[in-house]
């Protein structure tokens, strides 16, 4: 992906971009310096799961299909049930299908249990940048939305847990994403400051709960959602593959910066 050419619709009737493009951003505290001066003190790295460091993107979209035809008769179109996706799968099933979600929620899980090891996959360069990072000394953590039991599978199936100093789910809070106490647990666990921290995640609500708890938010393009999605609460940084990040790490702002936001 060319830097600085990438123009999306940030969904406030602007365009949001990347390298030259300008949005608009929050942070949560304001005494906190802008995020390129953060980069610079960084304490660690914190990633979502799916759509971030494994593929599961379409994993998750079989088995929305699945789940929806089984219980409700007709599989409902991907852009409903992708649509929240990065939030728990029983809040995504009430706001889905109101008096259904514990038959989806078991039908999906079933389903995506059945696939998981066929159809999910690594995202090219993802052991290799995290081993950079081990190697440089850079504490790093997960925060899904995904329960512990589906979590593990996939973070033990890739290999991730050797590199991770803590991993927080959707079982181990009660408030969750766009919410940003998941954060706030995993960096608590890690023994960092928050607003030291990057999170990268694919979703809006990654960035949204990047930006209410003070870190320096980093949207994954590569994800289940579109550039102007994820592009829209206003991340600071964007990257189109995570093996970017150590580019990122070493200084490169002005690649990655979503312009208005460091």
């Amino acid at each position: 992906m060319a830097r600085g050419d990438l123009t999306v619709p940030d969904g406030r009737g602007q365009d949001a971009t990347i390298g030259r493009m300008r949005t608009r951003s929050s942070h949560a505290n304001p005494s906190l310096p802008e995020p390129r001066a953060r980069l610079a003190e960084l304490q660690a790295v914190i990633f979502d799961l799916d759509g971030t460091l494994i593929d599961t993107v379409e994993l998750i979209r079989v088995s929305f299909r699945h789940a929806t035809k089984t219980v409700l008769g007709e599989a409902l179109p991907d852009e409903i049930t992708m649509a929240n996706v990065g939030q728990p799968l029983t809040t995504q099933f009430q706001d889905m299908a109101p008096g259904h979600a514990t038959e989806l929620l078991k039908a999906y899980r079933e389903f995506n249990r059945a696939h998981h090891d066929e159809i999910a996959r690594a995202y090219p360069g993802t052991i290799e940048t995290l081993a950079e990072l081990e190697r440089r000394g850079v504490p790093m953590g997960i925060v899904t939305s995904k329960g512990t039991e589906s979590a593990t599978r996939g973070i033990e199936h890739f290999g991730l847990a050797r590199f991770m100093s803590a991993i927080v789910t959707a079982d181990d809070v009660l408030l969750h994403k766009p919410d940003p106490h998941p954060l706030c647990v995993a960096a608590e666990r890690m023994g960092v400051e928050l607003g030291y921290c990057i999170y990268l995640g694919d979703s809006p609500h990654d960035v949204q709960a990047a930006l209410s708890g003070g870190a320096v938010a980093v949207a994954a393009l590569w994800g289940a959602f579109s550039a102007s999605d994820v592009l829209a609460p206003g991340p600071a940084f964007a990257l189109g593959s995570i093996t970017e990040l150590p580019a990122l790490l070493d200084g490169d702002v002005e690649r990655f910066a979503v312009r208005g936001s460091v």
